[in-house]
């Protein structure tokens, strides 16, 4: 069943003792703000969160298989396309052919029809063996903190070497020194955006939508690691629009969910240090508020 309501949400969740997302160009640090010192947390690393869910729960299998997923090849995932579609004899073609009648097009359907991904946040398929491009229903902003962060640098030891060079250089010492950054507390805030017309476009559905709901939900219950410490999401706030193109600006909406600090804390090390205000009190007419978590 296809989307006939605009949908726009807040997702709050916190980490603690735990990277929630390493910036590789800067030794893998918890990203942050330069200026203010907010976290911050890529869309590119909630929408993985979200992908591993559902490829998790539904196996990998069509229609919910994940188009960009850890070691893929993604002109290996267009061929299975122009297979799909019976136009095998395009693969090895050049593009211009494929483009002269609606192979494109049609594989970019069988693309949408089959991967989660792709349907939800949309794909650049254009490179190599092209399948289109799709611009995805959902979008994710970055999670920024609620408060200025700060990193820790944690020296680990390992009671083993890797080489027998190494333990001769240590005369049997057989220790690896490393480093591990952390952040004491955090709770982050992102939004994110549904658009219905764009829905229609990739086949995104109701089904869909509450698979993405979940996802939000539940991501962190299944995204554990040493690394990451606890992550946990703490709120989802959804609000849906009676219309398709909308009753009431987003902003205006997402200001409704206030999140801060309680009287006399300056640390903040748990999600109980914080008080969240949702006023869901005289909503704009056409606005439902579901609070999904």
């Amino acid at each position: 069943m296809s989307l006939t309501n605009r949908y726009d949400f807040v997702l709050l969740f916190d980490v603690k003792d735990g990277n929630p997302n390493g910036d590789p160009d800067a030794g893998n640090l918890p990203r942050l703000d330069a200026e203010t010192g907010h976290g911050l947390v890529t869309d590119v690393s909630l929408k993985r969160k979200v992908r591993n869910f559902v490829g998790m729960t539904k196996g990998e299998q069509p229609p919910f298989e994940i188009y960009v997923k850890e070691k893929a090849i993604l002109n290996n995932q267009h061929k299975r396309a122009y297979a799909g579609i019976g136009r095998e004899d395009l693969i090895a073609g050049d593009d211009k052919k494929r483009k002269g009648g609606n192979a494109v097009d049609d594989a970019r359907q069988w693309m949408c029809r089959n991967f989660f991904d792709v349907r939800t946040f949309g794909a650049v398929m254009s490179t190599g063996i092209n399948c289109g491009q799709v611009r995805g229903p959902v979008q994710i902003t970055f999670a920024r903190s609620i408060n200025p962060i700060i990193t820790q640098e944690h020296s680990i030891t390992r009671m083993a070497v890797a080489t027998e060079a190494e333990a001769e250089k240590q005369e049997g010492d057989n220790r690896t020194m490393g480093r591990k950054h952390t952040v004491p507390y955090g709770l982050y805030l992102a939004h994110g955006f549904v658009s219905s017309f764009l829905a229609k476009q990739t086949g995104f559905s109701e089904e869909d939508l509450e698979l993405l709901w979940q996802a939000l939900a539940q991501m962190f219950e299944h995204d554990r690691s040493a690394a990451r410490g606890e992550m946990t999401t703490r709120g989802l706030y959804v609000f849906k629009h009676d219309s398709e193109l909308g009753n009431a600006p987003a902003h205006v909406l997402f200001e409704r969910v206030r999140t801060k600090l309680k009287e006399g804390v300056s640390a903040p090390r748990s999600f109980d240090d914080y008080d969240v205000a949702v006023e869901d009190a005289n909503l704009p007419a056409g606005v439902t508020l579901l609070r999904k978590c």
